[in-house]
């Protein structure tokens, strides 16, 4: 890599000898201008006006040019007298945040590289330095004939540094903003939203120039006498006549290309579940399972031991029934002393306890019925036995 300027940093008391090369590279495709004619290259001469001959680069000077027209000469001799400290310097000024530099104000960028063996060691400090700081140098250097501003970063084990525009050589923006009578609903802005968060972020390692691609085509094509290749179809753009329906279209198109590309990685809908079907959904789960039409035999065992326990459970409560009625006219009458002591302020409980009272004394009244029954039975059998005798 070939050094364009040899210099120092000045970084206070400290001065690092370095080697300043272009960090970039233009890749674009020149062309010749050509006469149409008979295709004869056309040519730019220096030609002198008042002796309208053509002269060479070695007699060509510089010359300042005044509003009326006066050259005034500069020689590089003037230039190199000037009293300007960063002629050969990179004077670092201040230490900022790299987010107080504005993008706009960023121009052409240059690797820095140490210059001998002695500028190895200050050349690591400054590197370092701006490392653990997390700042970016403000220095002042002249370039070209012109003192400019710059800016000096670390990129990997490197110190850069980007030319920078002088704050008044940046224009303002005030004849560029649009009218600000416009206004922009929330939903439109959800669809931007979604729209940036579908196309998502890309790897800028995998960006490269179509159009120089397409111009190398073409040059091949017709330097070895092909057709030259058609033009692409235009796409419908330029006119937005609604701009609601132009972000869902395009929403819709990004999560299809998302789809095809990254084979279905998009994020999936999510639909809430209804508040009625919750139900259905836990009967669903809890439902025995079925094997070709058949409940499973674990679940017929399972019913058929139900059913006999059941049958069991039955038959026991029968036998028992007897004791249960003692029981029951016991606690009946216990219930009918308590229900007298009740108080009337509960309605509910007064009015249970009244109605099991009236069926305790109607089953009581009924046990006397048939016990005086019986006994009358008795003797009247009694009787007729002493008579037939």
């Amino acid at each position: 890599m070939r050094s364009i300027w040899n210099g120092a940093i000045s970084f206070g008391l400290v001065s690092i000898p370095i080697k300043l090369m272009n960090a970039t590279e233009s890749h674009s495709i020149s062309f010749r201008q050509i006469h149409l004619d008979d295709g004869g290259r056309i040519r730019y001469r220096k030609v002198c006006e008042l002796e309208d001959t053509e002269v060479e680069t070695s007699e060509i000077g510089k010359a300042y040019e005044e509003a009326d027209g006066t050259l005034i000469p500069i020689t590089d001799e003037d230039l190199a007298a000037l009293p300007l400290p960063t002629a050969r310097t990179i004077e670092i000024v201040a230490f900022v945040p790299a987010d107080r530099i504005d993008p706009l104000q960023m121009d052409t960028a240059y690797y820095l590289s140490a210059n001998g063996v002695p500028a190895t060691k200050p050349y690591v400090l400054l590197r370092e330095a701006l490392k653990r700081s997390q700042k970016v140098a403000v220095a002042k250097f002249a370039l070209r004939g012109r003192e400019r501003l710059g800016m000096l970063r670390v990129v990997d084990d490197v110190i850069a540094m980007h030319g920078l525009l002088w704050p008044d050589e940046i224009r303002a923006t005030d004849d560029v903003a649009p009218d600000d009578g416009v206004t922009v609903r929330e939903k439109e802005l959800d669809l931007a939203d979604a729209l940036m968060d579908t196309l998502g972020g890309v790897d800028l390692d995998t960006l490269h120039d179509d159009y120089r691609e397409a111009v190398e085509e073409l040059i091949t094509a017709k330097a070895e006498g092909h057709e030259a290749p058609a033009a692409p179809e235009e796409k419908d753009g330029g006119k937005v006549l609604d701009l609601m329906a132009a972000l869902e279209k395009s929403v819709s198109a990004a999560k299809q290309s998302r789809g095809a590309d990254g084979e279905g990685d998009g994020d999936a809908e999510v639909h809430p579940l209804p508040a009625g079907r919750s139900g259905s959904r836990r009967s669903a789960r809890t439902a025995p399972k079925e094997v070709g039409g058949k409940k499973s035999t674990s679940t017929a065992k399972k019913t058929t031991a139900k059913k006999t326990a059941a049958k069991a459970t039955a038959k026991t409560a029968t036998k028992r029934t007897p004791a249960r009625k003692a029981t029951a006219n016991s606690t009946t009458k216990s219930t009918t002393k308590t229900a007298a002591k009740t108080s009337a302020g509960s309605s509910a409980k007064s009015s249970a306890s009244s109605t099991g009272s009236r069926t305790a004394a109607k089953k009581t009244a009924a046990a006397k019925k048939t016990t005086a029954k019986k006994t009358t039975a008795k003797k009247t059998t009694a009787a007729r036995k002493k008579a037939s005798a």
